[in-house]
Order: structure tokens, then C-alpha cells, then sequence
């Protein structure tokens, strides 16, 4: 069955940081794995 992409991004689950672990505060289809703290972004 095909699932419309619009209701595929919505159930992702929240992305994760790859080097702490917390929960990333953007798009889930965004290409970024770092959160703006490990990132040093203020």
C-alpha cells in the first residue's frame, strides 16, 4: 500500500543527536545529526 508522503514525515519519530542523544529541534527530514549545543551553535 502507498502511503502518502505527506502523512510518511508526519509519524516519523523526533530525530536524535548523534554524539548526546538528545532530541534535535527541527525537521525530521532535515540531513543534519548534530543538535545546535554539540554543534556550538548559541
Amino acid at each position: 500500500m502507498l502511503v502518502n508522503s505527506t502523512e510518511f514525515f508526519k509519524n516519523l519519530p523526533p530525530k536524535k543527536c548523534a554524539e548526546c542523544g538528545n532530541n534535535i529541534d527541527e525537521q525530521h527530514e532535515c540531513y543534519g545529526n548534530k543538535c545546535d549545543n554539540c554543534m556550538q551553535i548559541k
